[in-house]
């Protein structure tokens, strides 16, 4: 009887140190994949004046820019083109189907 108690015992802080283990893996693998899904956010403001500073409306270059930067967190370099760098920014398009971002 006592023998039976004592192995119940340890089967028991076995399976308790087991699912503790899993808790603790698990939890990490949480963390890592929310650190991995939310890169940095970039100014917008600023890499919108560089993306907008030869613009001949620079009102509403950096209006639609800092809306396409919100959405996609990353401005192609430059001052126009380089859209292939940001692919989020360029599949951006206008009710009427144009290009939405400088």
């Amino acid at each position: 009887m006592a023998m039976s108690k004592a192995l119940i015992a340890s089967l028991l802080l076995v399976l308790s140190l087991l699912v503790l283990h899993i808790v603790q893996a698990d939890e990490e693998l949480v963390n890592t994949n929310q650190a991995a899904a939310y890169p940095p956010k970039i100014d917008c403001g600023a890499a919108c004046d560089a993306r907008c500073r030869l613009a001949s409306r620079q009102k509403m270059c950096k209006r639609a820019c800092g809306t396409c930067c919100a959405r996609c967190n990353c401005v192609p370099p430059g001052t126009s083109g380089n859209q292939e760098a940001c692919a989020c920014y360029a599949s951006l398009t206008t009710h009427g189907g144009r290009p939405k971002c400088p």
